[in-house]
Parts: structure tokens; C-alpha cells; sequence
């Protein structure tokens, strides 16, 4: 089973960039989806980005010209690539793998925190 283990958050003034990546081990991800949600306080999880198997990325509309998703397979890493940072992108980050059969993620990391403060 594979495991996901989310790293590059932090603190991170308006207007500015971070890069989160997501390291896969127990499988390697080329077969699978990968996404990122994340959850700010008091609020639903909310789904922002996805990497299908051949490279197909999507994105919600908060985050779509701003938020870049990419994949290593190779390196079995997943990136988010996060540009002009408003204060709304304050939340936990969470990574998720799904098999390409499968509606629903079935594997998510334990998150990592993003804050944009001035």
C-alpha cells in the first residue's frame, strides 16, 4: 500500500510562493491519480488540484493560474507549485492517491500547514 508523506509548508507573506511536494513510497505512483486538497479552519475540505496517469491536470477555480501541479515518477514525488499566495490559501494541505479505477481517494498524508500572513 502506498504511503504519502506531504513537506515544503510554512509561513509565507501575500503575494508570495511555496512549493509542497508529496513523497510516495510502498508503490510507485505512475499508476496513479494524485491530488491535493486542503482544509482551513472551520471550514469543508476542499478539493484543488489533480494529476492524472498520462499528465492531465485540473484544477479548482480558486487556485486555477496560480497553482501548478506536477509528478515525478521517477522520483515517485508529486509537487504543488503555489504562486501569489492570498491570505483564503491559509489551510492544511493534504496529499491523495487513488488507483485510476477508483472514484473516491483512497490514500491521504497527514498534511501540511500553509499560512499567508503578513
Amino acid at each position: 500500500q502506498v504511503r504519502i508523506l506531504e513537506s515544503g509548508g510554512g509561513l509565507v507573506q501575500p503575494g508570495g510562493s511555496l512549493r509542497l511536494s508529496c513523497a510516495a513510497s510502498g508503490s510507485n505512483i505512475s499508476s496513479l491519480v494524485m491530488g491535493w486538497y486542503r482544509q482551513a479552519p472551520g471550514e469543508q475540505r476542499e478539493w484543488i488540484s489533480a494529476i492524472s496517469t498520462p499528465g492531465t491536470k485540473n484544477y479548482a477555480d480558486s487556485v486555477k493560474h496560480r497553482f501548478a501541479i506536477s509528478r515525478d515518477n521517477a522520483r515517485n514525488i508529486v509537487y504543488l507549485q503555489m504562486n501569489d499566495l492570498k491570505p483564503e490559501d491559509t489551510a492544511v494541505y493534504y496529499c491523495v492517491t487513488r488507483r485510476q479505477t477508483m472514484a473516491q481517494y483512497e490514500c491521504w498524508g497527514q498534511g501540511t500547514q500553509v499560512t499567508v500572513s503578513s
